[in-house]
């Protein structure tokens, strides 16, 4: 019961998230403009608040769920408080991937960028599943991962570095920094199918879950093919990562922050974790990206940006904690 309550609370926060985001932004909008966009789908208000505005705020909330999801598999995969989806390269694979499709002259095609991130996630997860089935010990996926992130990030800047133009080369850091703006309602179910079947592997996951925080030794001795099992994790993992990289670029922190801001009350079982993260992160980027749009600046800041403004005092706060509680 606990648990559903907690959820409850967490979709009545999505829904007041995604309800602000439609109502502010900006432009402002008077009283007889939101009453006109109520009574008249075709009028100019009607336009900011269902085509502009609604769309981008529901694209944050499905890409924070992706991120925030992965983040809890992650973390209960690898038994590591500070793992998130960056972590085992999928998201700089991602990255790799639309960028050298930007590079490529690919943007002009609609979807094609998109489409070029998704593969380089698969790719990533690919090669950490074939590492996972040989080496399924979570410090050996993490310096895995730690490598596949650092060969990507090597090769993204090597496309930088080798970019045919100035304007291929502002494309690729403007897609990278990461944003839900000018986004549609094509882009929420584009996003959303991949994480309902990411949330759909990742509940199946969750005896096995429960099961890794007695360590691989005990969990084995239950009957469970924890490799089996830790692929079908990475698996969703990759897939949700891929969908919110595809979508909104590189997002940092959400898949970080989003169990911490969970865990407590879910006594920290990774299994109940999944969804409440999916939801605090949906809620956390709604809310971001809304912050984004109000912020008083000249040009607008990138969501990327601000999330890791936000999130790296934060990851510094829990590397913090995990170090005092290491020495006891």
């Amino acid at each position: 019961m606990r648990r559903l309550g907690l959820e409850a609370l967490l979709v009545l926060v999505v829904v007041a998230a995604l309800v602000a985001g439609t109502a502010f932004g900006e432009s402002h909008l008077g009283l007889a403009q939101y009453l006109q966009a109520l009574s008249d789908p075709h009028s100019g208000a009607a336009e900011v608040l269902w085509a502009i505005r609604a769309p981008r705020a529901a694209t944050a909330a499905v890409v924070g769920g992706c991120l925030g999801l992965a983040g809890a598999l992650m973390q209960g995969v690898l038994r590591n408080p500070l793992a998130d989806p960056g972590v085992l390269g999928v998201s700089a694979c991602a990255g790799l991937g639309a960028a050298v499709s930007i590079v490529l002259g690919m943007a002009l095609a609609p979807g094609a960028v998109e489409a070029a991130a998704f593969v380089g996630a698969a790719v990533g997860g690919g090669l950490l599943i074939l590492f996972a089935t040989r080496f399924p010990e979570p410090e050996a996926l993490v310096l895995f991962g730690v490598a596949l992130c650092s060969f990507a990030g090597a090769v993204t800047a090597l496309v930088f570095n080798l970019s045919p133009s100035p304007i291929a080369t502002a494309e690729v850091l403007n897609w990278l920094l990461g944003s839900v703006e000018n986004r549609s309602w094509s882009d929420v179910l584009v996003t959303g199918v991949p994480l309902l079947i990411a949330a759909g592997l990742s509940l199946t996951t969750g005896r096995a879950l429960k099961a890794l925080t007695l360590g691989d030794e005990t969990a084995s001795t239950l009957g469970l093919d924890m490799r089996r099992w830790k692929i079908v994790a990475i698996l969703a993992a990759s897939l949700a990562t891929g969908a919110a990289v595809a979508t909104a670029g590189v997002v940092g922190f959400v898949g970080l922050a989003a169990p911490h801001l969970v865990r407590g009350f879910v006594r920290e079982d990774p299994a109940r974790l999944l969804i409440p993260s999916a939801l605090a992160g949906a809620a956390m980027l709604a809310v971001a990206d809304l912050a984004t749009r109000m912020t008083p600046t000249d040009q607008e800041l990138k969501l990327g940006v601000f999330t890791a403004l936000v999130g790296a005092p934060l990851f510094a706060l829990l590397a913090w904690r995990s170090a005092r509680s290491w020495r006891r």
